[in-house]
This record gives C-alpha cells, structure tokens and sequence, in this order.
C-alpha cells in the first residue's frame, strides 16, 4: 500500500522550495523504499530549483542522504530491511561495456527506481539525482543504497551521497593524488575542501588552498591545507608557482567550475602535471586555451563525476576511515536543520556561510 509523507518540492523555476505531501508507492522489483534520517543540503538541489539542470518540474529535492531500509521489492538481495544505508545516485547495471571491463565506477547504464513518486493529485514527481531525500521517506533504486556501519551518525554518513565523495574522489580516483606530490584546489567549498581531505589522507606533501574567501580559507587549514592563497588579493597562478618552486602543481583540483578559475588551473599545473574539474559548470560556459599549450604542457585534462566512485567500494572504506579518527566527516557539518528550513540552507550556502547544512529527520 502506498504510504503519504513529507518531502520538499519545488514547482517551477525559482519557486519556494515547499514542504508538502507526497505519495510513495510500495517498492517493485529491484526497489527499496529509505526511511530517510540525514539529508545535506547541496549545491545540485540549489541549481535544480533554479532550472540548471533540467526543466521536468515539481521536483522533489534532496540526494545526500542515509537512512534505514524499510522495504524491498521482489528479486532485491544486496540490501534487506533494517539495513542503514548511504543513498547512491550512480546504481551500476553490471551489464554495460565499462562494466564488463572491470569498471564499474564508469558504469554507462545507470538506473534509478522504476515508478514514480507523486503529489496527492497524481502529478509525478522528479526527485533530485533519482533519490529526492528532502523526505520522510523515498523510493529508489536497490541498487542506490550502499549498507555502512550503522554505528556511524546519519548525518556524517549523508555526505558521501554526493559532496564530501566527489571531492575525496577527485583527488584520490580521478587525480591519482600520491605520496610527496604538490596540490592546489580552486575552490574551497564543501567539495573543495574533500578534496584536501583527500590530498591529505593520499600523503600529499604539500596542499594548497585558493580561494576568495579568508574564513574558507581557515577552514581548508583545520582540514589539511598546508598554505592558503586569497586569489582576490594576489594571482592564483602566480601564488601557486611560487609555492611549488616555481613549476607549478602536480595535480589541480578545480572545485568552482567556472571558465576563469579552469583556466587558472590549467596554468598552475607542473609540466605534465594534471586537471581535474569537479565543479559543476552550466550550459553556456565554454574554455578557451591555445591548442599548442595544451599540446606544449603534456599531462592529462580530467573530469571527475562523483569522484570516480564505486559506492560499493568507497563508502564502507570512507566510513571505516573515520571510525578509526583518520578522516574527520563531522568537521563538514556546519549545521543540521528541518526540512521546512531548506530556503534558509540555500541562502547560507549561496552566502558561502557552511560547508554543509544537513536535514536531520
């Protein structure tokens, strides 16, 4: 039997995002209904609301998001009722020619739950990344809940559902970040600042943290930068050559995603040193760059979607790590807030205020 909840939605373009009922359907085959605990507030729920990313309004917000499993459809095995679990939008189909070749994180055929949550009139429900966790409940796609530790706190765990993943990632999956190497992140976000942790925790010897704004910039020092470098107030590139004796990162993590901030990283790499973009551009935006410095400059020109991850891998792993006290996941937790305060989330994160809000249920 259906069940009616709470979730936030947003309408149409630039509309309030609104607490309202929805309706959620019992899970079908490969299905699980989440009672959702924790849900960050992401800058991805910010750009549907805004239209960003696509137009297939009332959207239901939310995609960073542990919980405990409710229900499950027939032919579910890899997650049972009870379990506590880490909401994935990136359900691997085993099938697919990356998957096939051993690589999954690259997966071309992922899925989401076949039926749709509604509005009590029957309107049909986009959720945000397949998941739309600004709920009490949702349904999702079995293979989009990853099982963790359930000693971990909901609202610590939540974040490797999108940011605090995409940034480690970026660094350890998609920039191969090693011992003694020399980083800089653009950048110093929520995302940005994983992307030190990750540096850090991958043994980098020195990280270094751009960005325009002074508060965030102490915050990337608590989490493992080692220099800062306020680009309102000296040259991004030029700071960087000079921290790095003059020849540049060996990787640089772009964390804005913006023309002007790729093209600092492209020219504040070392010589065969490597890119990585893992802020999330819009439509319109275009690079333009000398082909022959592209060409001159050798290295690689990388973009990290969900920091190259395998939730099935680097969940439990990340989880792991911070119960041994050696990643530090609350120090990402700016603030927790109910579901009826997304407005005031999106307008500290707009602000650059928090690292992360996060719902807690």
């Amino acid at each position: 039997m259906s069940q009616q909840v709470r979730g936030v939605v947003v309408t149409a373009k630039d509309a309030p995002a609104e607490v309202t009922t929805i309706v959620i359907p019992d899970p079908g085959p490969g299905e699980a209904v989440v009672k959702i605990q924790a849900c960050g507030v992401c800058h991805t729920d910010l750009h549907y609301k805004q239209g960003g990313i696509g137009d297939e309004f009332p959207y239901l917000l939310g995609h960073e998001a542990a919980g405990i499993v409710e229900s499950v459809g027939e032919g579910v095995s890899e997650v049972g009722v009870g379990d506590f679990v880490v909401l994935n939008w990136r359900a691997v189909c085993g099938q697919c020619r990356a998957c096939r070749r051993g690589r999954p994180q690259y997966c071309f055929d992922t899925h989401n739950a076949r039926q749709k949550m509604t509005l009590e009139d029957g309107t049909e429900l986009s959720p945000a990344l397949g998941i739309g966790a600004f709920a009490e409940k949702t349904l999702v796609a079995a293979g989009q809940c990853t099982k963790v530790d359930p000693g971990v706190s909901p609202a610590v765990a939540g974040l490797l559902g999108c940011g605090v993943m995409a940034g480690i990632g970026a660094a350890i999956n998609t920039g191969q970040v090693g011992r003694g190497d020399s980083v800089a992140v653009i950048g110093c976000g929520g995302v940005g600042g994983a992307a030190i942790t990750g540096s850090r925790l991958a043994g980098a010897a020195r990280i270094i943290a751009v960005d325009i704004d002074d508060n965030k910039l102490q915050t990337a020092r608590a989490l493992g930068a080692t220099h800062t470098v306020n680009s309102r107030k000296q040259d991004a590139v030029e700071a960087i050559r000079e921290l790095t004796g003059g020849n540049g990162a060996d990787v640089v993590v772009e964390a804005v995603g913006r023309p002007e901030t790729y093209e600092q990283a492209f020219y504040a790499r070392d010589l065969a040193g490597t890119v990585v973009l893992v802020g999330v551009p819009t439509p319109d935006m275009r690079v333009e760059l000398p082909l022959l410095d592209v060409f001159g400059r050798g290295g690689a020109l990388k973009s990290s979607w969900y920091g190259d991850c395998l939730p099935s891998r680097d969940f439990p792993m990340l989880i792991d790590l911070h119960q041994q006290g050696r990643l530090d996941l609350g120090a990402f937790v700016t603030e927790t807030v109910g579901l009826g305060d997304i407005e005031k989330a999106f307008a500290r994160m707009h602000d650059g205020d928090v690292l992360r809000s996060v719902v807690v249920l």
